[in-house]
């Protein structure tokens, strides 16, 4: 029996592709968050667990994976990583012991007022090629795009 022919590869021009710029600018907002944050050592998706933690305390885990847009299990890596730093508190619920209620510690809430201004530094840097008026365009579009898709996701997010 003859070995089937390979298809020949398909030539896609890579810089056609949003998916591709996309993937590339997450990269590039991480480095820079990283290298703002680097005194800190906070990622951005703790900083981002965090501070929805401290917009809402006592928020129940599941909440707050879909307010950040995570899944279920990955949320709970991270929160476990900022419980033994110290930055959260877990408690369960008094209306349901199988839910953890997260609030920040005061440790937690020191470590969010020290990283403010670097995390916008860093918003401030990613934005920063682009005139004002187009960094405005450009987030309406970004949250256009997200709202549009957010079901397609794997831990679509509320805010979406």
């Amino acid at each position: 029996m003859p070995a089937h022919p390979r298809a020949a590869a398909v030539a896609v021009d890579l810089d056609d592709l949003p998916g591709h710029y996309i993937r590339r600018l997450h990269q590039i907002a991480v480095a820079i968050f990283l290298q703002e944050t680097e005194a800190l050592g906070v990622t951005p998706v703790q900083y981002a667990a965090l501070q929805a933690v401290a917009n809402q305390p006592g928020v129940d885990q599941r909440t707050l994976a879909r307010s950040i847009g995570l899944d279920t299990s990955t949320l709970a890596g991270v929160v476990d990583r900022l419980e033994a730093r110290g930055l959260v508190q877990r408690n369960a619920s008094p209306d349901d012991r199988r839910v953890r209620l997260l609030t920040p510690t005061p440790d937690g809430l020191q470590l969010l007022a020290d990283v403010v201004p670097a995390m916008r530094a860093a918003q401030r840097r990613i934005l920063e090629p682009l005139p004002a008026a187009e960094r405005r365009e450009f987030m309406r579009m970004l949250r256009r795009l997200v709202s549009a898709n957010n079901e397609l996701s794997r831990a679509p997010g509320d805010a979406g």
